[in-house]
């Protein structure tokens, strides 16, 4: 680690105990931690020992992301009414989304959420999700400021290779917007398909998703952090993932 990172993690420690950061002082170990990850596990990058090894997640069985949970489902057919205005009339406001293994075209992002703050440009362009977004994520601090929010549009035909995400504390909050015939995610080797409205998680496990219909399938995506982080392990990991950004470029 560098001397940054060693001042802040001796600093969160200070003030929240010092046990506070074992977990992810674990993860930095060179060893011992391959063999606590599942299979479908192996390609993530970090896996904070102790999160419960799960692929689905229930979206309203965590407190602290039940608000958001609600507000977004509640306001779902405002959030889609705006998402097919920005579609048809502002699709300039879209781009190839850049995955950090790949960038697609025909798998579009209107960003919401980037790089640690809300995108004010979107706000007028979907007013609805980016006020519930920083009313109910973005305040409360749920949001995972590493990652994003954004609407998901794969094009018909699209694909979305399997793959593993960078790490096991955060997940990945799925509003589906519009869903046709022939659209789905496989997660773990187990497939679903999205029901409009409602919203489901996915994470560090292997998962890919498709669009086999005739029309595109939209999903506004939300990165939270993990219900079992806390506080301080959130603080450290913040700032250890920077550092590691900034080193690598």
């Amino acid at each position: 680690m560098t001397p940054e990172i060693d001042e802040h993690f001796a600093a969160i420690k200070a003030e929240h105990g010092a046990d506070s950061l074992a977990r992810v002082e674990q993860m930095l170990e060179p060893r011992g931690l391959a063999e606590q990850r599942h299979p479908l596990q192996r390609a993530a990058k970090w896996v904070l020992p102790g999160i419960p090894q799960t692929p689905w997640h229930d979206p309203y069985a965590y407190p602290e992301l039940l608000p958001l949970i609600l507000a977004l489902e509640s306001n779902h057919a405002q959030i889609k009414a705006e998402q097919e205005e920005a579609w048809a009339r502002r699709r300039e406001s879209f781009s190839d989304y850049e995955h950090y293994l790949v960038r697609q075209r025909n798998w579009q992002a209107l960003y919401l959420y980037r790089e640690g703050a809300l995108v004010p440009e979107s706000a007028p362009i979907a007013p609805t999700a980016f006020r519930v977004l920083e009313e109910n994520a973005v305040e409360p601090g749920i949001i995972c400021p590493l990652l994003e929010s954004h609407f998901s549009t794969l094009l018909a035909g699209a694909s979305i290779a399997p793959h593993c995400d960078l790490w096991n504390f955060s997940i990945n909050l799925h509003l589906a917007i519009d869903i046709p015939d022939g659209a789905g995610i496989r997660v773990a080797g187990e497939t679903r398909q999205w029901q409009e409205g409602k919203c489901l998680f996915d994470y560090s496990f292997e998962h890919e998703a498709w669009n086999h219909g005739t029309r595109t399938r939209t999903c506004l995506l939300v990165d939270l952090w993990h219900p079992d982080t806390t506080p301080p392990e959130r603080a450290a990991l913040t700032t250890l993932m920077t550092e590691i950004r900034t080193m690598m470029g």
